[in-house]
């Protein structure tokens, strides 16, 4: 894909916070990024850094309360999804912009079939009579590699196993030929044989089709051998974003040097134990006004008390178009995770 291609979706300055009991949780702070067409950009961070609820924040998917989107643009092509009526939206939901929820078991409807669940969007979206929609659902089927596909179309969500679930709900949201797909940690919940199968699925889904795509995830492995640009967040911000190979070559933010520390060595010499990142996530109960990793990183110094960072540019490229950090340190030019110091 190349680095000028126009980005078919961009979000700036997205805020979302929840009503709790409790008070207000700040789930998303001042959120920016783009997705160009074709790209593949995945999203990783720990539990709770706010991954999930971005994204879901697009599309609006949030309930509503406790959720409140407090500012931001979200565009696609041009329109704003937070501006658009609630009846614009669902036509851009499972049309425009398809989306794979984490588990396929509590997002597929018991009590309907695969082949009803894949028609009724078909039918909704692209206007399509029941045969047609039956002859599309075939089709996407096969694509995701189903076998025997028509009569599948008749089966329940029971009667497949995970992965095969998940290949169902990757053909529903590729249903509609959707400029995006958001694809919400798909793989959690798979073995690591089906993982592999999903993720050469994606692959080549991608090479076929040429949508743009969202990957969330918390495991750099995967993102290595499927992205093209990576956007680290922790505490509801985005911290990083670079393209893969400068990400894993060049980490400039602690959390995510911290990040790759974590995944285990395949060859070389073997730690003792892997390493952890010490400490947990902030509980974000108001705006970050410091630097929300300070308690956690082994660079802390007084600024990063009194100050939370902004992002700018590493290479010195415009910020968001090359690689760009939110941190007060700056990691010597070029070194990997495990040779990176003090400055």
């Amino acid at each position: 894909m190349p680095d000028g291609a126009q980005p078919v979706l961009q979000v700036r300055g997205l805020k979302t916070v929840f009503r709790t009991r409790a008070g207000e949780v700040h789930a998303v702070n001042d959120v920016s990024f783009h997705l160009r067409r074709g790209e593949l950009l995945g999203v990783v961070g720990e539990s709770g850094s706010g991954k999930s609820v971005t994204m879901m924040s697009l599309l609006r998917l949030l309930p509503a309360p406790p959720a409140e989107i407090r500012s931001g643009e979200v565009l696609l092509d041009g329109r704003d999804l937070l501006k658009i009526s609630d009846a614009e939206l669902r036509e851009v939901r499972g049309g425009k912009v398809g989306f794979v929820f984490q588990d396929p078991m509590t997002s597929l409807n018991p009590v309907f079939t695969v082949g009803m669940q894949i028609t009724e969007a078909l039918r909704r979206h692209m206007g399509l009579d029941k045969a047609a929609a039956e002859t599309r659902a075939v089709d996407l089927l096969e694509l995701v590699g189903i076998p025997d596909a028509r009569k599948r179309l008749g089966a329940y969500p029971h009667q497949f196993s995970g992965g095969m679930r998940q290949r169902v709900m990757i053909a529903i949201a590729l249903s509609c030929d959707p400029d995006v797909l958001i694809a919400d940690e798909p793989t959690t919940a798979l073995d690591v044989t089906i993982q592999a199968q999903i993720l050469e699925l994606v692959k080549e889904l991608r090479r076929k089709l040429g949508m743009a795509i969202i990957w969330i995830t918390h495991d750099l492995g995967v993102i290595a051998g499927i992205a093209d640009r990576v956007m680290v967040m922790y505490g509801g911000q985005v911290v990083e974003q670079a393209p893969v190979r400068e990400l894993f070559a060049n980490p400039q933010h602690p959390y995510t040097r911290a990040l790759l520390q974590t995944i285990p060595k395949i060859s070389g010499e073997r730690e003792a134990r892997l390493k952890v990142i010490e400490g947990q996530p902030p509980m974000l109960a108001a705006v970050p006004a410091a630097c929300a990793f300070r308690d956690r990183c082994e660079f802390r110094h007084d600024r990063c008390d009194r100050e939370n960072p902004l992002r700018r540019p590493v290479d010195g490229k415009t910020l968001g178009q090359g690689h760009d950090v939110a941190c007060h340190w700056q990691a010597p030019a070029a070194a990997r995770p495990q040779e990176v110091a003090h400055a």
